[in-house]
């Protein structure tokens, strides 16, 4: 997956926990001639607004004017994770078991990379999923990206 690594995610938690908000996930993308982005999704029981954004923003960049977690220039984005949530952790695909997703591989399994389907939950350290009428398994350190399908 994108995350970013496992020390970064522990910074940010750390400051968005306590402000009282679910850390859904952290990614770094660094596309290949723009700037590197640090995405941090938040939620709360009550939904995600633009000040939330915000407030979450300041925090994290005064942390990171201390602790200077990455050492090139970079863009930090924070937001909900939207209708189409992205799934970062094992815990966060058996929480949405039932719902709809679209799983993008690293690499191809089965003859393929791309994946919609019912998320069926977790099995160890692999996603369980239904994709169009069978029961597939997707090793969790495989999946590139992950996204719940928006049901209107």
């Amino acid at each position: 997956m994108r995350t970013a690594n496992p020390s970064l995610t522990l910074l940010v938690e750390s400051v968005v926990e306590p402000m009282g908000y679910e850390l859904v996930g952290v990614e770094l993308v660094q596309p290949g001639a723009g700037a590197t982005v640090l995405r941090v999704y938040i939620d709360h029981e009550r939904g995600i607004t633009l000040e939330d954004c915000e407030t979450v923003s300041r925090q994290l960049s005064g942390v990171f004017d201390v602790e200077d977690p990455i050492s090139d220039n970079y863009d930090l984005e924070v937001s909900s994770p939207g209708l189409d949530r992205p799934l970062f952790t094992l815990q966060q695909f058996e929480r949405f078991r039932g719902s709809e997703a679209r799983v993008k591989l690293a690499a191809k399994l089965l003859g393929r990379r791309n994946y919609r389907g019912t998320l069926a939950g977790v099995d160890g350290p692999t996603v369980l999923m239904d994709v169009d009428g069978e029961r597939v398994e997707l090793p969790f350190d495989l999946i590139d990206s992950a996204r719940l399908v928006p049901e209107f």
